[in-house]
């Protein structure tokens, strides 16, 4: 299983040094890959009552500028988990994918969802509605872009006549994987995808969706074990112990790649984010 961690950006502030620490400390201490959360904007909740999620409070990165910087730091793979595909514009994702790819040598994953904020949609001109429909075809744009050098395409969401990406991609293609929850979700990730991060506990309830996921992409006829599985852990959901028996139950339920996640744990300065990936790391081993 490999050992991630995800890129704490809410927490990490603007200092470009203070990231330039952070992701050579996670190379050092022996992880992986490197997972980035994407948010374009944050809505301002004072007009809307109960809003709880994401404000214009909490910073975000934009995740293919900080992954061109980060890219000239280390020789981790760099995830995003996961860019909302149908607010942006296909063929630009497809161009910035891959001039991520080519500094890195080919380890861009590049992680995918419809996302839930409706006030990013509407800022960046694209229809809320259509999301799900959106991002089936969007994946199939993505792969024709990186794999041959002149598409022509025409369907509901996208005209490409005879164009093409200069340059393509190390290998001609990079990685797309999946989160959501939703049994439509499932069958997607099923269908299309290279792997899936789940969001839950390793419970018997997680192995149950599972589960599903596999007898789907049993159900057309391609091996389950082809989809990696992406777990994630809290720093503040228990203490270190808690964190390992998260870890080996989530192995045991078959994932194949883990992350630690240290916001929202209370950590009041980057050293303690550094000393909790450190400790974790050191517990759980794994592979890098």
């Amino acid at each position: 299983m490999q050992i991630g961690v995800i890129f704490p950006q809410t927490e990490i502030g603007a200092d470009p040094r203070a990231i330039r620490d952070y992701v050579q400390a996670v190379e050092e201490a022996g992880y992986s890959h490197l997972s980035v959360f994407d948010h374009v904007l944050g809505a301002d909740p004072a007009n809307r009552p109960g809003w709880q999620k994401y404000t214009s409070k909490h910073m975000f990165h934009e995740p293919f500028v900080l992954f061109g910087y980060i890219a000239a730091l280390t020789k981790l793979e760099l995830v995003t988990a996961v860019l909302i595909l149908p607010q942006r514009q296909t063929a630009l994702v497809a161009k910035q994918a891959t001039e991520v790819d080519i500094p890195t040598g080919g380890k861009l994953r590049l992680g995918v969802g419809v996302g839930w904020n409706p006030v990013e949609y509407e800022a960046l001109g694209m229809d809320f509605h259509t999301r799900g429909r959106a991002i089936e075809e969007q994946i199939e744009v993505l792969r024709l872009l990186w794999s041959q050098e002149v598409v022509t395409y025409r369907s509901k969401f996208h005209t490409i006549t005879e164009a093409g990406l200069n340059p393509l991609p190390i290998r001609r293609s990079i990685p797309i994987w999946m989160g959501g929850t939703s049994d439509v979700v499932l069958r997607r990730i099923a269908r299309l995808g290279d792997g899936w991060f789940p969001q839950g506990k390793p419970d018997d309830q997680m192995r149950e969706t599972l589960e599903r996921l596999r007898s789907y992409a049993s159900e057309i006829g391609r091996d389950p074990s082809s989809i990696g599985i992406e777990a994630r852990v809290g720093a503040g959901e228990g203490d270190l112990d808690f964190l390992v028996r998260s870890t080996e139950a989530w192995r045991q339920l078959g994932a194949t790649h883990i992350s630690i996640n240290t916001m929202g744990a209370g950590f009041k300065s980057l050293a303690e984010h550094i000393q909790a990936i450190r400790r974790y790391k050191e517990a759980v081993g794994g592979s890098r």
